[in-house]
């Protein structure tokens, strides 16, 4: 299941295929070009504001004569390039700088030249050329890129982009006499390192892009991607100023509102921490024997050891009954940590379970203001002693537990995902779910690290220059030292750029504390294209957990659908079936009008959730539901993906740039088409096709990823596909432009 998820995965999204630069042949070579890419490597030095970039790039000729051409590197349009410099081995080579206009024209020849699409993503970025010295047959050469970049401000962060690309070569294609109409299936393997020489002057970096490892050493930050780079690489570095660091990143295409990532970056403990009221309830009923019970009390023993001085704690543990290791709260002394451990491992398992009963105990003793009070929850069963309906339990949970923050736990399948996620979302915290065979041990350990240190509690955005709205997470959890916290919402702005205060603040130590940043809200930016799906992907986990705490509701599933459909995200809410005839959204979704036989798309609902709290399939929801709500990098989507997967939820689509296509006699229809939009069909690669780039931009990720398609417009549709017309006057193509943007 693992290899057909990454497969159906690798389908959802579109992945240039250019990775960094490559040689172009003569427009006029006729036999088989044979220089591929074989390795890069990516250094970047961050001094200040300034990044030094170098890009070394390795070049095999693997054909059969002299290899010669063209090194383009493409620039990324929004950074600022200074001190370029382009070396061939020891050589330096004569390169020029072409900003976007100047550059367009070579990227639509090769386009034009190859037959293939994959450049277009490209049209708008600038471009460095060079002519490179031959290499010949079987030599490898290498070429290496140096330039600097100014990094931009995101609040109290500074961002840094690198537009990675592909994993794969381009290069040429096996057969003489056939020059290269697209990359080799050969992976051209990239490493990158970047380092700042200042380390203390930031917090540990972040990526919403990527998952980065971050280390220190005398003095230097080093940040390196945990996987293989592909795509746009976003990573903010948070200056370390104030007790807490604000980040801000923003979106937004023209004609909607736009979208906002707030980061929160507390740094590491300094002797500013909240201190807490730790109150342990383990389920230790027959359920709990062999290793389950092992791992839990490995992990206790753990966050024995993790106790602050000022911090105080409760052990309790459940089966038929409750009992304590103390009636009131103990500090962590070396004598009465020493006497928990002792009780820890005398603990059996044996007997039921008594939910209600060890969550009421669990609330009993109330925590002072200034305080954090923390209740870590873990049980495997399902009630089956004294209280045993779940919706009276968790009335009775959410009116016991004051200002405590819940964290609970549930292993294996045969507990109740209703009750455990309802306890977290009214209590601040999260539900995890260990699935059979997975180790308890390392999910308890990993809560333990992560609350530690809570610096701030109690938080809430404040001003604003700008309105803001569906902000997910809907109630902002603790703050805690070492992880930051990262919200996502929209943002509305009338006609011109806002700029101004932002403010978030929190509790610590009884007293309300402010911080602040500057920001720029833009009317329109279409930097930081990763935020959307991420703000979609939040949505669509609170909107499921709300239908699994409150019940089926039609709106909700629909808003549900609507979304992932807009996204291109998977839902548990949404399967997509091919059929005859079909209804979407209440129109006639059309394919092709002059196809004879046409196969049409029906979205319908998928099985609904399930009407049963417990057994795999509940779990296996409740986790896709959790991983979504607290996604916070593109990795979290694809582990979100592959529990659905895992379920048989199976797309027979693709999903491009926040669309889904399905194939209809050989193109690639967007979803959202009717037969009752006008439809204009356009040659690939003809004049009229270049023009109508120009003139819509936002066209580029459909166009590269399909060379037959057709997208929907507001008003009118665009088809991209053979026996198209070639030419169009200005006045036509700016009346289509108009149509399909709807304005």
């Amino acid at each position: 299941m693992k290899a057909l998820a990454a497969i159906v995965l690798a389908s959802l999204v579109a992945s240039p295929l250019l990775a960094q630069g490559w040689i172009e042949p003569p427009a006029d070579r006729q036999v088989r070009f044979g220089v591929v890419k074989v390795r890069t490597a990516v250094s970047v030095r961050v001094t200040g504001r300034i990044a030094q970039v170098e890009v070394e790039e390795w070049f095999k000729n693997a054909g059969p004569g002299l290899g010669e051409g063209d090194y383009l590197y493409p620039l990324p349009g929004e950074a600022v390039f200074s001190n370029f410099s382009l070396f061939q081995g020891d050589q330096e080579l004569r390169g020029e700088t072409m900003d976007a206009g100047q550059a367009r024209a070579i990227y639509e020849e090769i386009v034009r030249r190859k037959r293939d699409p994959a450049l277009i993503e490209l049209a708008g970025h600038g471009l460095i050329r060079a002519r490179v010295f031959p290499i010949n047959p079987g030599e490898t050469r290498k070429i290496t890129l140096r330039y600097t970049q100014i990094l931009g401000r995101a609040g109290d962060a500074l961002q840094f982009r690198y537009a990675a690309g592909g994993r794969y070569s381009w290069g040429a294609t096996p057969g003489e006499g056939v020059q290269q109409p697209g990359p080799l299936p050969q992976r051209a393997p990239l490493t990158f390192t970047l380092v700042a020489d200042s380390g203390r002057a930031y917090r540990d970096p972040f990526s919403p892009t990527h998952n980065v490892r971050v280390s220190r050493d005398d003095g230097q930050l080093t940040v390196r991607p945990a996987g293989d780079l592909e795509g746009d690489f976003t990573l903010f570095l948070p200056l370390a100023r104030s007790l807490v660091g604000i980040t801000i990143a923003t979106h937004r295409p023209a004609g909607e509102d736009g979208y906002f990532m707030l980061t929160l970056s507390p740094g590491e403990a300094s002797g500013t921490t909240l201190p807490r009221d730790i109150t342990v309830v383990l389920d230790v009923s027959g359920s709990m024997s062999g290793s389950k019970l092992t791992e839990a009390k490995s992990a206790l023993r753990q966050l024995m050891g993790s106790l602050g001085s000022e911090d105080r704690f409760r052990l309790l543990a459940f089966n038929n009954s409750v009992t304590a290791y103390h009636q009131r709260w103990a500090r962590p002394t070396r004598r009465a940590v020493g006497e928990a451990r002792g009780w820890i491992d005398r603990l059996q398992a044996d007997g039921g379970t008594n939910i209600a009963g060890a969550l009421a105990e669990a609330f009993r003793l109330s925590s002072p203001e200034g305080r954090l009070p923390i209740v870590v929850f873990l049980t495997d069963g399902l009630p089956s002693v004294g209280e045993r309906n779940p919706e009276r339990i968790a009335q009775q949970a959410e009116h016991d537990r004051g200002r405590a923050r819940i964290f609970a736990f549930g292993v294996g399948h045969d507990v109740n995902t209703y009750l455990l996620d309802r306890l977290s979302a009214a209590g601040r915290g999260t539900t995890q779910y260990v699935q059979p065979g997975e180790d308890v041990e390392q999910a308890l350990s990993l809560l333990v690290r992560k609350i530690q240190h809570p610096v701030l509690a109690d938080l809430a955005i404040g001003d604003a220059p700008v309105e803001l709205g569906e902000i997910y997470p809907t109630t902002l959890p603790d703050l805690f030292a070492g992880e930051e916290l990262v919200v996502f919402g929209r943002y509305r702005v009338r006609d011109q750029d806002r700029a101004g205060t932002v403010t978030v603040t929190g509790r610590r130590n009884g007293r309300t504390e402010r911080f602040a940043t500057r920001a720029t809200f833009p009317e329109h930016a279409l930097g930081n294209a990763f935020i959307p799906r991420l703000w979609a992907s939040r949505k669509i986990g609170v909107l499921s957990r709300e239908i699994r705490l409150n019940g089926p509701n039609a709106e909700l599933e629909r808003e549900i659908r609507e979304t992932a459909l807009r996204y291109g995200l998977l839902s548990e809410y949404t399967s997509y079936l091919v059929q005859e005839p079909m209804q979407v959204a209440g129109q006639r979704v059309g394919g092709v009008r002059d196809a004879a036989a046409r196969t049409r798309m029906s979205q319908v609902p998928a099985a609904q959730a399930p009407a049963k709290a417990t057994g795999a399939v509940a779990v296996a929801a409740a986790e896709e539901s959790r991983i979504r709500r607290e996604a916070k990098v593109f990795a979290d989507l694809e582990e979100a993906d592959e529990v659905l997967l895992a379920r048989g939820h199976m797309p027979q689509s693709r999903h491009v740039a926040g669309r889904l296509f399905i194939e209809q006699d050989g193109v690639w229809t967007d979803l959202r088409h009717a037969d009752s939009l006008r439809t204009v069909t356009i040659e690939p690669y003809s004049q009229a096709y270049f023009q109508l780039l120009r003139l819509a931009p936002e066209l580029k990720p459909y166009l590269s990823e399909f060379e037959q398609v057709l997208v929907a417009g507001a008003q009118a549709s665009i088809r991209i596909a053979d026996g198209g017309v070639q030419r169009m006057a200005s006045d036509g193509l700016a009346r289509l432009v108009r149509e399909f943007r709807g304005r």
